[in-house]
């Protein structure tokens, strides 16, 4: 079992920044891959950016490229998503999750939920 807990959710005005952190914790932490997803009201849950673990490919959906990075550290088994040049549109609950097996890092399909943290874009 691999619990996420989130930080670093907040308010910021467009243009701003934010960096979102993400602490796993597990007896043994052995993952494939670990990724963010946000949700805004009304809306489907949306693959953000992702990692893979031990790789250290990453990917992103179009929407955040160019703006968004996400990194890793093994050490702390904590993963990260520097988020600049926020929009309103970027304003949704995020959702850290970890993926334990082999495959799509861009997708929902992920095994281990944080409960999230909101961030709150305005213009």
């Amino acid at each position: 079992q691999v619990q996420l807990i989130e930080a670093g959710g907040g308010s910021v005005e467009a243009g701003g920044s934010l960096r979102l952190s993400c602490a796993a914790s597990a007896r043994t932490f052995s993952v494939y891959a670990m990724g963010w997803l946000r949700q805004a009201p009304g809306k489907e849950r949306e693959f953000v950016a992702g990692i893979t673990w031990y790789g250290v490919s990453t990917y992103y959906a179009d929407s955040v490229k160019g703006r968004f990075t996400i990194s890793r550290d093994k050490a702390k088994n904590t993963v990260y998503l520097q988020m600049n040049r926020l929009k309103p549109e970027d304003t949704a609950v995020y959702y850290c999750a970890a993926r334990q097996m082999f495959g799509a890092v861009q997708s929902t399909g992920y095994d281990y939920w944080g409960k999230g943290t909101l961030v709150t874009v305005s213009t």
